[in-house]
């Protein structure tokens, strides 16, 4: 199956039921581990990740406006944006990404070899052209140094963005973006490690179209974040038209 060389073989049941329910079979998880046990598949635990982001005192903290309602009813109307670290041949580069929660799909990203502001303004700025949200769209972030700098807050206020912040020392405030590494990590960098910065760079380009536009999410009812997105303006297409 393609797929299973797109998640570098490490997939779970839960994704591989999606993902075989998505091509017509009927299958439950129960049957899909029982097949996965009969062939000796194992699905490797993932490992923990650091916190990458550091705070600084002197900057300014925005309030949560979230408090963990992961749940938009809109595209584009709450986006969510952190930093992990990516280790390459040429040494650690760093990763910014901008996820919109309505379907939790990476609507942009930027990656450099130091983690400065500019890191999260270049992966806002990249999302912004992209989707162009409406005026008040809610970004929200942990505390880390670059999104609580004045450059960061300035370029959001230029682009009529709204600013919230996770509560201090609360992981699960910005959860579903540290899944999104976890599953970027395990399932399409996990062979990287001795790669140079330009071929990593198109494995995560290459991982994000995957995990876009054919990855299965929870979240989205089995839906790709396009599938879940394509699907809600249907159904708001029809209840105007009725």
């Amino acid at each position: 199956m393609t797929t299973t060389n797109q998640h570098k073989q490490r997939i779970g049941s839960r994704t591989i039921k999606a993902l075989l329910q998505q091509i017509g079979f009927q299958v439950g998880r129960y049957k899909v581990r029982s097949v996965m046990r009969k062939l000796g598949l194992v699905c490797q635990q993932r490992q923990a990740f650091k916190v990458t982001t550091k705070r600084n005192e002197r900057h300014q903290v925005q309030f949560n406006l979230l408090n963990q309602n992961f749940q938009p009813l809109f595209a584009n109307e709450v986006w969510a944006g952190d930093i992990t670290y990516i280790k390459t041949s040429q040494g650690w580069r760093y990763l910014a990404v901008v996820m919109d929660l309505f379907s939790r799909r990476i609507v942009g990203w930027s990656m450099a070899e130091r983690m400065k502001a500019d890191l999260v303004i270049q992966a806002l700025q990249h999302a912004h052209v992209l989707r162009q949200p409406q005026y008040g769209c809610v970004f929200h972030s942990d505390r880390g140094s670059q999104y609580t700098s004045r450059a960061f807050a300035k370029k959001a206020s230029q682009l009529k963005m709204r600013l919230s912040m996770s509560d201090m020392g609360c992981c699960y405030d910005n959860a579903v973006v540290e899944r999104f590494f976890g599953s970027l990590k395990y399932e399409g960098l996990g062979h990287t490690t001795s790669m140079n910065e330009s071929v990593v760079k198109q494995e995560i380009t290459q991982f994000i179209h995957y995990y876009n536009f054919k990855r299965p999410h929870t979240a989205n009812n089995g839906m790709s974040p396009l599938e879940y997105e394509n699907s809600q303006i249907k159904v708001s297409c029809a209840a105007f038209q009725h």
